[in-house]
């Protein structure tokens, strides 16, 4: 029986209804997904690509995106993109942070951190947060303004821009100054309202595929163990955090460890802005980005991010 859930946006729902859906993900679709990767990068912004050593030597690509008539010290963006941290690559959903370059004159800094089941554990955050170090360490030579440095993700992405944050305070380095989690991925137990709701059959993201892919990344992990760098939900103090974005979609898995995570900001002292987009699915705003509703998302957070950067 299907389970009593927000409805969709309509517009979503149409647009929704022409898109293959899966109920869950396996190794097999999982290898089948992997072989078409993101269409190429249409900008013309200045592209550079290096390599960072990971904490045990492994090298970690990095582009970054520079407005090719850039001066002065610049805001940057720190992109975690998407894609259950099994899937996906540094140029996934590009075009959400290459928007806040063309509006702001931003660097834009993306991360090919490891995927699971390859990599698991802290390695996919950790592999961001050397990342992120390594920006803040080259921030002259970038052209990048250290005060001004945002952490930014969508889904998997958002969920490790809250462990590469809550890294950073823990070990007081590096300065950041927001961060964007946008229908992040944040809690392993995946036992919420909303991830009931969308279970049992074909969505963008269901509560099966959210267990595929964090028993990929938990691997060998028993439950008691799992670090919230990795599962940032777990985290029991989350005072000190610099301004965060939250937003999520009424109509999807994670609306309910999302709205969780803002509130309890607000209930360490924290500063957050949330929005819980009616009837959007998860990741509607990338899916569909000339709908209408994601239309005044992506206007949404651009109107914060500038009143952030201003401050």
């Amino acid at each position: 029986m299907t389970p009593v859930r927000p409805a969709l946006d309509p517009e979503l729902r149409d647009l929704l209804a022409d898109m293959p859906l899966m109920s869950e993900l396996t190794p097999e679709l999982l290898a089948q997904v992997r072989q078409f990767p993101s269409p190429p990068v249409d900008s013309p912004a200045h592209r550079r690509d290096v390599t960072v050593p990971a904490t045990d030597g492994t090298p970690i690509p990095l582009s970054v995106f520079s407005p090719a008539n850039a001066t002065g010290a610049a805001p940057c963006v720190y992109w975690m993109h998407g894609g259950g941290m099994v899937m996906g690559d540094r140029f996934s959903q590009i075009d959400i942070p290459l928007e806040w370059l063309d509006r702001f004159g931003a660097v834009v800094v993306t991360v090919d951190y490891r995927l699971a089941p390859e990599a698991t554990g802290t390695t996919l955050v950790n592999d961001c947060y050397q990342g992120l170090l390594w920006v803040a360490e080259h921030a002259t030579e970038l052209g990048i303004d250290p005060a001004r440095i945002v952490v930014a993700g969508m889904s998997a992405g958002g969920g490790l821009a809250a462990g590469v944050t809550l890294l950073a305070r823990d070990r007081g380095t590096p300065s950041i100054a927001a961060q964007m989690l946008l229908c992040p991925m944040l809690d392993h137990r995946n036992t919420s309202t909303s991830s009931r709701q969308y279970a049992g059959e074909p969505g963008v993201w269901t509560r099966e595929t959210n267990a595929f892919a964090w028993r990929s990344v938990l691997g060998d992990l028993a439950d008691a163990d799992v670090p919230p760098y990795v599962s940032p939900a777990l985290a029991d103090d989350l005072s000190g955090l610099p301004t965060t974005y939250v937003d999520t979609g009424s109509a999807e898995v994670f609306r309910d460890e999302d709205t969780d995570y803002a509130t309890r900001i607000w209930a360490a002292g924290g500063q957050a802005e949330l929005h819980v987009w009616a009837g959007g699915c998860h990741g509607f705003d990338a899916l569909y980005p000339k709908a209408q509703i994601s239309a005044t998302a992506r206007r949404t957070r651009t109107d914060w991010l500038a009143r952030t950067l201003s401050a």
